[in-house]
């Protein structure tokens, strides 16, 4: 095919193979695109048709793409990426005056600590455009940038999607909390003799903690274990209650009263926190302002050097 050719070709049948891709069904890529099912059924018989392949065969409740199609998809994805970077550079931001709808992930900890603070900057400068939060952590977050359901994400992260790119934005250290009136700071003993609350998303009972004590000879016993940061301080209120929490999450928590933060009594490792978005955002001028303002009130320049 030259490149006259491609005037025969509509670009949305390739971002229907796309999301195909990704979803492996027609009801999600509809789900995706807002399109009825027909209409994403009827795609995909013109791309079978354009590429003289099956493309997609179905193994149960899941399509399974084919080595054409997985050849196809190594090729286009890239190339679908260079052309919403070459029309988003085309296009002037202004953030005063934008209605841009920004969707973004945040693990728990960061809408809770941090978002707070970022949001009363977007609504400074730009009170026209729309905030959209998902929940991601490092588990949810490849596949919510991999489908475009987002944007760009903070979190602790690990695998990305290839066309992903990725910023350290902390350093952060984990600081215990604690809501008695005991005083001085807690020993080893003290610290494995306590009961302990667990944020976790997953609804685990381990946590890295439990792998350092592990090494130490030592362990903790778990008691409660929640979702998400936002009530545990009440409660840890009354109660002889520990929590193990990262430094920013500590801190804000702790600024509500009622709770204090302090050093564990024992040495921990630290994590990074990072920024990831997609490539084929990252030219985009909305997307590079909205990614400047996660770095200036989600990043800590200190905990980098």
């Amino acid at each position: 095919m030259n490149r006259n050719d491609l005037r025969r070709l509509d670009l949305n049948l390739l971002i229907v193979f796309e999301t195909l891709m990704h979803e492996r069904s027609v009801t999600r890529a509809a789900e995706k695109l807002f399109l009825g099912q027909p209409a994403i059924s009827a795609a995909l018989s013109r791309l079978r048709s354009l590429f003289d392949d099956p493309l997609f065969v179905r193994t149960g409740r899941s399509m399974e793409p084919t080595a054409r199609a997985q050849e196809i998809f190594v090729l286009l994805s890239p190339a679908l990426d260079s052309i919403s970077t070459a029309v988003s550079r085309a296009a002037d931001f202004d953030p005063a005056t934008s209605t841009a709808v920004f969707r973004v992930g945040l693990s728990d900890d960061v809408e809770f600590a941090l978002l707070p603070a970022l949001l009363r900057r977007l609504r400074a400068e730009a009170p026209g455009v729309v905030l959209v939060v998902r929940r991601a952590n490092y588990l949810l977050m490849p596949n919510l940038l991999a489908s475009g359901e987002i944007s760009v994400g903070v979190s602790y992260t690990e695998e990305l999607p290839a066309n992903a790119k990725r910023k350290t934005l902390r350093r952060s250290k984990a600081k215990l909390l604690r809501a008695d009136s005991v005083p001085g700071a807690l020993s080893v003993d003290d610290y494995c003799a306590r009961p302990h609350a667990l944020v976790s998303f997953a609804g685990d009972l381990n946590g890295f903690i439990d792998d350092q004590l592990l090494q130490m000879g030592r362990s903790r016993k778990v008691v409660l274990a929640v979702p998400q940061f936002n009530g545990l301080g009440t409660l840890l209120a009354g109660t002889d209650l520990l929590s193990v929490v990262p430094d920013y999450t500590a801190a804000a928590l702790a600024a509500a009263g009622g709770l204090r933060a302090e050093d564990l009594p024992f040495e921990t490792r630290s994590f990074e926190m990072s920024m990831a978005w997609r490539g084929a955002q990252d030219n985009d001028p909305a997307e590079r302002w909205l990614r400047s303002r996660i770095q200036m009130f989600c990043g800590d320049p200190d905990s980098l050097s």
